[in-house]
Formats: C-alpha cells, sequence, structure tokens
C-alpha cells in the first residue's frame, strides 16, 4: 500500500489491518481486545487499549509512513522511528508495583496508580533521550476508573500530579512547550496504557482563544494541572500535520451543557473549529478544514452514540474518517470528547 508523503493516520477493520502490509507501518493502537501483531510483534508497537468500539466498527488505529523505518526497546518502551519520528508505547498494570514498596508509598503519600505513572514517564522521557527525539508530538494515556476515588482524591488528578512531577524531574516543562495529549478512562482490568509520537524538530504548539490553557486551569480542578497544549502542529516535507488534543465542551475553564450530549457535541466541534482557525493563523501556508479531520470520538453513555453520530455527520460530512468508542472522560460531567488528526498539503509542495 502507498501512503501519502510524511505521518498518515488510518482508522481501519480487522479485514483490512491483517490484509494491510507492513514495511511503512511505525505503530499501532488496538481498541476492544482486537487480535494482536502476530507476527510482527517484535517489530512494530501495538498499544492494547482496553476501550470498547461502537457501532461494529474499526478497531485500529495505524500511523503509517513513506519513510524508513527501524524499531528498538528501552526499558519498557516499545518503539519504531524514522529519521525524524518516533512512535512509542509502554503499559503498566497497577498490579506490578511491588507489594514491599506499599509502605513506603503510603509513607509518601502516593498511590500505586501515581507510581505507575511515574515510571512510565520516566521511561518515555529516558527512551527519547536516548534515542535524539527531543520533541514530545502526542501523547495518548488511557487509565482504569479515571473519575473513581483513591484516599479522598479523584484518580485523575493523582494522575496530573505524578505526570507532572515526573516531567519536571525528567527536565521537561508542565507549561506552555508541551505536547497534544488525551486522558480517558479504559476497562476496569487494564493497565496504564500510553502511547506517543515524537519528533527531532520542535512543534508550534497551539491553544484556543475560546479555552483558558489547560495547564492554567485554576485549583479547583486538582493540585496540578494538566500538562498538555490544545495542539501541536508539526512541518514534515510538504504538508504540516495538526495534533488536536481530546477536547470536550468546556468554554473558559467550565463545562457547559450538562446532561446533554448533543449540545456538548456541538459545542466541542466549535472548540475544533476555533483551533482550526488558531492553526490556520500561526502556521504559515496551513489550511485545516473541520471536513478533513480524521476524529476519534470517546462516548461516556453508549446510549448517546446515535445523538453524537448525527452531530458530527452534519459538521463533518458522512464520509469523514471517525473511530466511536466508550470512555469516560476526565471531568464526570463531560459526556463526550473528540480528538482530531488533520494533514495540510503546503501551496507547490512536490
Amino acid at each position: 500500500m502507498r501512503v501519502p508523503p510524511g505521518l498518515h493516520l488510518e482508522y481501519v477493520s480487522p479485514a483490512e489491518y491483517q490484509a494491510a502490509g507492513w514495511d511503512d507501518v511505525l505503530g499501532v493502537a488496538s481498541f476492544n481486545s482486537a487480535p494482536d501483531n502476530g507476527a510482527h510483534e517484535d517489530e512494530i508497537p501495538f498499544a492494547r487499549v482496553r476501550t470498547r468500539v461502537l457501532a461494529a466498527q474499526n478497531g485500529y488505529e495505524v500511523w503509517r509512513t513513506d519513510k524508513p523505518a527501524a524499531s528498538g526497546r528501552h526499558e519498557r518502551v516499545s518503539f519504531r522511528h524514522t529519521e525524524d519520528m518516533l512512535f512509542g508505547c509502554i503499559a503498566i498494570a497497577e498490579s506490578e508495583v511491588a507489594a514491599e514498596s506499599l509502605r513506603s508509598r503510603r509513607a509518601a503519600g502516593a498511590s500505586a496508580l501515581q507510581e505507575v505513572t511515574a515510571q512510565a514517564y520516566r521511561e518515555i522521557c529516558a527512551t527519547l533521550d536516548a534515542q535524539a527525539y527531543p520533541h514530545l508530538l502526542r501523547v495518548w494515556n488511557y487509565l482504569r476508573d479515571i473519575n473513581g476515588d483513591s484516599a479522598g482524591t479523584e484518580r485523575y488528578r493523582l494522575f496530573n500530579s505524578a505526570r507532572q512531577h515526573a516531567l519536571r524531574a525528567c527536565g521537561r516543562a508542565v507549561t506552555g512547550s508541551v505536547p497534544a495529549a488525551s486522558a480517558l478512562g479504559a476497562a476496569s482490568d487494564s493497565p496504564l496504557v500510553v502511547y506517543f509520537l515524537a519528533g527531532r524538530t520542535a512543534p508550534v504548539f497551539v491553544e484556543n482563544p475560546r479555552q483558558v490553557s489547560a495547564y492554567h486551569y485554576p485549583r479547583q480542578y486538582g493540585s496540578h494541572s494538566p500538562a498538555f497544549s490544545r495542539a501541536a502542529l508539526v512541518r514534515q516535507g510538504g504538508a504540516l500535520t495538526l495534533f488536536v488534543s481530546g477536547t470536550s465542551s468546556i468554554v473558559g475553564h467550565r463545562s457547559l451543557h450538562a446532561g446533554d450530549s448533543a449540545a456538548q457535541t456541538r459545542e466541542t466541534l466549535a472548540n475544533i473549529e476555533a483551533l482550526l482557525g488558531e492553526a490556520n493563523r500561526v502556521g504559515p501556508g496551513a489550511r485545516f478544514s473541520l471536513g478533513a479531520l480524521a476524529c476519534k470520538v470517546y462516548v461516556r453513555r453508549p446510549q448517546d452514540l446515535p445523538v453524537v453520530q448525527a452531530e458530527l455527520a452534519a459538521t463533518l460530512g458522512l464520509r469523514a474518517q471517525v473511530l466511536y468508542l466508550q470512555a469516560d472522560i476526565c471531568r464526570q460531567d463531560l459526556l463526550v470528547e473528540i480528538e482530531a488528526t488533520a494533514v495540510s498539503p503546503l501551496a507547490g509542495a512536490a
């Protein structure tokens, strides 16, 4: 299969996945306990995310590239890279935290989730340092029981605290120059799964004029703010690629339209449209539009799927590339979250 120049994303079915060629694959994420890589297990990084695929859809997220790639492993991080881009993944179960460390964790006020989060991010940063890909571009985080309580604190807030501490300890920014990212719930038996894209060239980080930057959220949302930008804009060859973080019905820093999945979907799409406008403003030659997005849509309540689908079809068109997943979202009052990837060819590019 010949793919467009640069990085390219596809959401494909199990049959399409198994029939596709492998030479141009940089990395894969599977959903809903889809079959694994088989013979390609040692070559292709494969993130297994335990979320339910909705609408009997495609269950594979495949990142392809037209450039030669090589595979490797650093500690628990499996990765594959080209000369300018690296895809990696890591999974650590909270049960892996050694029982003998329980007392010391409690004394330090740390939970098992915080410990595995810190371990994952330390190993990711060590991998990028060792392979000389200094710039995290896009990160996906999936953790079980994201809205659950642990010793009086929501688990998502514990995750944010551990992520921020780990990034600081590795000498990385926690505001401003931080990657696009998402953090979603996963099945109750899921490990922490993190997969990511990194590069050798710094991206342009993009914020949304309709929203407070996540890393500047007030303390009512937790003692440590989420460490992500609203989007990251990367130039590769003759195109610009935009990685849009998980986006929801938040204006300023407040959630809107409680209980109304249709209104939340419309507000989320308005946020994404504003973000595309900002990316077009700051990215010379960029021409991003809603109709060209590949979207992954997280729906908290499966019964809301037809309403969410109708809103997306009305805005993006019936031929849009969309993957629908059931997942809990970082705030309990949010019913829908949408992330997106878009490529804008530059004028005059070959």
